[in-house]
Parts: structure tokens; sequence; C-alpha cells
């Protein structure tokens, strides 16, 4: 399956990976970070079952601090 994180290409032999798995697998911290499939908000309660589908475009963003 291919999709895109972040607009990097991901390539995986995996048919079924949820959010909470490509999260798990790819980033280390997973706090004050919101999720998009193709433009649409994934809500945290949904992430280990939201599925990912080939040619998706998955954004994850980072919370940061500034003053």
């Amino acid at each position: 399956m291919e999709f895109s994180l972040n607009d990097v290409l991901i390539q995986t032999d995996t048919e079924s990976l949820s959010v909470q798995s490509l999260l798990d697998r790819e980033m280390h911290h997973q706090q004050g970070i919101a999720v998009a499939i193709n433009d649409i908000v994934v809500p945290k309660p949904q992430w280990a079952v939201q599925y990912i589908q080939p040619n998706d475009r998955v954004l994850v963003i980072s919370a940061t601090q500034g003053g």
C-alpha cells in the first residue's frame, strides 16, 4: 500500500494500518498532535479504528508553544 505522510510517500507491505498503528510506528511522542486524512480531521478517540487507505494523504501536525 502507498500513502503520503506529511507529503512523504510511504510504501508498506501492510494492507491494514490504523492511524494509531501508524503513529506508534512513526512518531516518538503523541501528545499535542492532530491527524487529518485527506483534509478531514480524525478525532483522537477514532485513531484506533480509522484505517488508512491506499493513496490517502495523512497529515500529522504538532502543537508548538510560542511566546
